[in-house]
């Protein structure tokens, strides 16, 4: 009777243990920031970079999914920012509209996906500059 009371003990404690295993997505302290830039062309012709105000920006947890976990619009600037993740895989989108008459995709939009890692608890992973058409 004794063995199967401790039997049954380490059980629970090694369920419970193994049960508590970070996986990515909410939850940490780590964050991923960027800056969506959008192609603008103007009168006479000559393209320009201006801060995207208002876009989607999508985050999918891990490496292989391909519904996205979570979203965020830009600022006024153009910036973005994910907060209180774990460490793990991510998968960071945009859409960017093909305006190039030329293109056979014209009118359609394009994801624009950027694949990235946290190692850290607190690191701060900054993309930059994405820029969108």
């Amino acid at each position: 009777m004794k063995f199967l009371f401790s039997l049954i003990v380490s059980c629970l404690f090694f369920s419970g243990f193994y049960s508590c295993t970070k996986v990515e997505g909410p939850g940490g302290a780590a964050t991923i920031r960027g800056r969506i830039m959008k192609t603008e062309v103007n009168g006479v012709g000559t393209e320009y970079f201006s801060n995207a105000a208002d876009e989607d920006v999508y985050l999918i947890y891990g490496s292989e999914g391909s519904f996205y976990d979570d979203d965020i619009k830009t600022s006024y600037d153009g910036s973005f920012e994910f907060n209180y993740l774990e460490e793990g895989d991510y998968q960071l989108f945009v859409y960017s509209e093909n305006d190039n008459p030329a293109s056979n995709n014209y009118g359609e939009d394009t994801a624009l996906v950027q694949s990235l890692v946290i190692q850290d608890k607190k690191q701060i992973v900054d993309l930059g500059a994405i820029i969108i058409e």
